[in-house]
């Protein structure tokens, strides 16, 4: 088959339903050449082609174009510091079955272990069917597929062992991926460039520039907790001083209020944060993370020209939380260019849990799609 051929396969994944007519158009295709796509691309079992819902006007019937049910499928695996969830997914991005477990301070053997049954049973079950693999995690990926996860203690993990055998594997940091599905699926679909920051057990984020992540030369980019915007007399896992990860996560909270670092920092922020009373010492921490998050939050904005920044994790707490001391932080540090008209900052529109795997989806079959056709 044809580079057409993987362009409409991708259409179809970015516009599920889409009309065989308006598939053609974005091709840019007469009818005829696309009737001969699709005929080729049914019979290799990548799509169907079915009626459109009746819409009540006169003309010949609309066909839609859908992922044939016995197609490839993608596994997005997401592995947080505390859980880990496997979703199959369909061309089109539909979850087609979900596998999940926690494994609260636990070493990578275990996990890997873990993961890897998982990913046994669905191969078991789908057969040749599972085609690429997509992993989602809480640290740096280099281009080799080996993760540093410095807050979980996982070094050098080679991620391949998790599916060895997979024909297309690929990996990204959990704010990356989470950034790459805002981007496609979510409130920053139509930023040209867009910053996207999570907050979990520090800080990881990334730019994306028209639809793309920005990885850098050995995968590490978007470790914006790792800029020095927080207090220099505090030291970070990642062996640095000043932080800002250490400024605006449950770790800086626990400090401010005098209590020691929690084992589980997020569910520690999440249970003081709805704590906050007005006037409270706990509303008195959540301002002052709020305002050390909005005042990095305006650096990125100088530095990177953006013309939007979406939240996720702790970030969208606090925003609920306290958006005018983020705000207030945000304005003052904001250089005078940007300040009539701010970029705006948002909720991510994709869920703490669904932001990554969506987006480890997404990576694998953007991936895939050139091998199918």
């Amino acid at each position: 088959m044809t580079t057409r051929s993987t362009e409409l396969l991708r259409v179809v994944h970015h516009r599920p339903g889409v009309t065989r007519a308006d598939a053609a158009r974005l091709l840019g295709v007469g009818t005829g050449a696309a009737t001969e796509l699709v005929t080729k691309l049914s019979r290799a079992s990548l799509l169907v082609q079915a009626p459109a819902a009746p819409s009540g006007s006169r003309g010949r019937p609309t066909t839609v174009l859908l992922p044939h049910p016995e197609g490839p499928l993608v596994l997005a695996v997401a592995i947080t510091h505390e859980a880990w969830r496997i979703d199959v997914v369909e061309l089109g991005g539909a979850t087609a079955a979900t596998r999940s477990g926690r494994h609260a301070a636990t070493g990578w053997d275990e996990v890997r272990a873990a993961v890897a049954a998982a990913i046994a049973e669905i191969i078991s079950r789908y057969g040749d069917r599972p085609r690429a693999v997509g992993v989602s995690v809480p640290g740096t990926v280099s281009r080799t597929l080996r993760l540093d996860a410095s807050t979980a203690g996982w070094h050098d993990v080679d991620l391949t062992e998790l599916w060895p055998h997979a024909g297309v594997f690929v990996a990204g940091n959990d704010a990356t991926l989470a950034a790459t599905a805002e981007s496609h699926r979510g409130a920053a679909a139509n930023a040209s460039v867009a910053v996207h920051l999570r907050i979990e057990a520090g800080l990881g984020g990334a730019v994306v520039e028209n639809g793309r992540p920005v990885i850098g030369a050995r995968g590490a980019a978007g470790e914006f907790g790792h800029m020095p915007f927080g207090d220099p007399s505090i030291r970070c896992p990642c062996g640095a001083s000043g932080c800002w990860g250490t400024a605006v996560d449950g770790t800086a909270l626990a400090r401010f209020l005098g209590e020691p670092a929690p084992r589980d920092p997020v569910t520690y922020a999440r249970r003081v944060i709805a704590a906050a009373a007005p006037g409270s010492t706990e509303m008195i921490a959540v301002r002052s993370v709020a305002a050390a998050l909005g005042r990095g939050v305006a650096g990125l904005v100088n530095g990177l020209d953006a013309d939007l920044v979406t939240l996720g994790g702790l970030g969208v707490d606090l925003l609920a939380a306290a958006p005018d001391a983020i705000e207030e932080a945000y304005r003052d540090g904001l250089m005078l260019i940007h300040r009539d008209s701010p970029p705006p900052v948002l909720p991510a529109a994709l869920g703490d849990e669904e932001g990554p795997i969506a987006g480890a989806a997404e990576q694998a079959w953007t991936a895939l799609l050139p091998h199918l056709t």
